[in-house]
C-alpha cells in the first residue's frame, strides 16, 4: 500500500474536516506516493520515535500529536522539533498526525477514555456546530428509488443511530430545453411537465463531494435541480468531550483511586471533594479547561481532563469535582485506538505500537 492509501483509511474514520481550525493535521513530512514498509503508531513523534521507526523498518509514523504545530521558518536542528523533522527527512520516514480530528470523532479519544472508565449512556459533551447540511433534489417518480439509494450509499440520510433517513413529497415539475439541450424526457423547445418526487436528506459536511457525485451519476436529467442548505443543528455524534454514567455510584476517593490506577497517573490534581457519590462523569482528553462550564451544565459529578491552571480549579465551586490526570495520561490509549482500527483494515505490512515513552513529565 502507498502512504496515501493508508491516509485514506484513517481519514475515512476521522476526516480532517473534523479537526479544529488551529490544528495542523494530515501528512506533515514525506511522499504520499511512497510504498509503506511498516507503520509505527505513537502518541508523539520525537527523535527517539524516529529512531524506533528506523530500527523497526517503518517508513511511516502515524502520530496523534503533530510534531509541526506552528510554522517552521528554518530547519537547522536548533530545537527538538527541527531535529525530529530533519531526522525523518534524512531517513525517508513520513509523519502523519490526526490530533483533533480524532478528538472530535464519536468513537475517538474521549470514547476510549470513557471505555476505560466503564461509562454507559455516552453522549458528546460539546456537540459540533456547522457540520450538517441538507440536500433537496427533484427526481422523476420512476427514478426516485435509484437516486435515493445512491444518496444513502454515499453516507447521506444518517442521523445518529438511524440511516436511510429522508423526506419525500410528490409534485409536478416543469422545464423547457433550449436548442443546445438534450432532454432525457420531453422535447427541446417545448414546455414539459413531469410528476416528480422531492427528496430531502441531511449529511455531514465532509461527505458533500461524495453525495454530489452519486447524485449526478444516478439522476436521469441532463441538468440536475438541487438545493443545499447549512443547518444550525448540533451534531450529536461529533464534537469535543464525552459524558456518561457509571454502572453504580461510587465514593469520590474510590473513583479517583481507580482512575489513578487505570491511567497510571503519577498524581491527580483535583478540586475540593464534595463528599457525595460519583455517578455522572464528563471526560475530555488533553487540555480541557474550556469545557468546565459544559461539564457543569451536563450535570456531571466529576470532570476528568488535563492541563488545568490554578484559577481553573475555582470554577468547580460546589458544582462538581475537577480532576487533572495529566495530558499524556489522558490520551495514552489513543495509539491503541488507531492500532485497533487499522489492524482490521491492513494486512500487507507491519503495524507496530511504539514502545517509546514520550511523556515529558516525571514524578517523584
Amino acid at each position: 500500500m502507498t502512504i496515501q492509501e493508508v491516509i485514506d483509511l484513517i481519514e475515512d474514520f476521522a476526516p480532517l474536516s473534523y479537526a479544529e481550525d488551529f490544528d495542523n493535521v494530515g501528512l506533515l513530512v514525506g511522499d504520499k506516493s511512497a510504498h509503506v514498509t511498516g507503520a509505527l503508531i505513537t502518541l508523539d513523534t520525537l527523535e527517539a520515535t524516529v529512531d524506533e521507526a528506523i530500527k523497526k523498518d517503518c517508513n511511516l509514523i502515524i502520530s496523534f500529536h503533530p510534531i509541526i504545530f506552528s510554522g517552521l521558518k528554518k530547519l537547522t536542528g536548533k530545537n527538538y522539533v527541527e531535529r525530529t523533522v530533519l531526522k525523518a527527512i534524512k531517513n525517508d520516514i513520513a509523519i502523519y498526525a490526526i490530533h483533533t480530528a480524532l478528538d472530535n470523532q464519536y468513537k475517538g479519544v474521549n470514547d476510549m477514555i470513557s471505555e476505560k472508565l466503564g461509562l454507559k449512556n455516552r453522549q458528546i459533551l460539546i456537540p459540533r456546530k456547522d457540520s450538517i447540511k441538507k440536500l433537496t433534489t427533484f427526481v422523476p417518480i420512476k427514478n426516485a428509488d435509484e437516486v435515493r439509494k445512491a444518496l444513502f450509499d454515499a453516507g447521506g440520510g444518517s442521523i445518529g443511530n438511524y440511516d436511510n433517513c429522508s423526506f419525500n413529497t410528490t409534485g409536478k415539475g416543469s422545464f423547457k430545453g433550449n436548442e443546445e439541450s438534450n432532454p432525457v424526457i420531453g422535447e427541446k423547445g417545448e414546455v414539459h411537465f413531469e410528476e416528480e418526487v422531492q427528496i430531502g436528506i441531511t449529511y455531514p459536511v465532509h461527505l458533500e463531494a461524495r453525495i454530489l457525485k452519486n447524485l449526478f451519476t444516478s439522476h436521469p436529467y441532463e441538468e440536475v435541480a438541487y438545493e443545499i442548505h447549512s443547518l444550525e443543528n448540533k451534531n450529536q455524534h461529533l464534537g469535543m468531550g464525552m459524558v456518561g454514567e457509571l454502572e453504580e455510584a461510587i465514593d469520590e476517593k474510590d473513583f479517583l483511586k481507580n482512575v489513578k490506577e487505570v491511567f497510571g497517573c503519577g498524581c491527580i490534581r483535583h478540586s475540593k471533594l464534595l463528599h457525595k457519590p460519583v455517578k455522572k462523569v464528563a471526560v475530555l482528553g488533553g487540555s480541557g479547561a474550556f469545557a468546565i462550564d459544559n461539564a457543569i451544565a451536563a450535570g456531571a459529578d466529576i470532570f476528568i481532563t488535563a492541563d488545568l491552571k490554578y484559577h481553573d480549579f475555582y470554577k468547580a465551586g460546589e458544582k462538581l469535582v475537577l480532576a487533572d490526570i495529566g495530558h499524556y495520561e489522558s490520551e495514552q490509549f489513543t495509539k491503541n485506538l488507531l492500532y485497533s482500527f487499522l489492524s482490521k483494515k491492513i494486512s500487507s505490512f507491519a503495524l507496530i505500537l511504539a514502545d517509546t515513552n514520550t511523556n515529558p513529565i516525571n514524578y517523584l
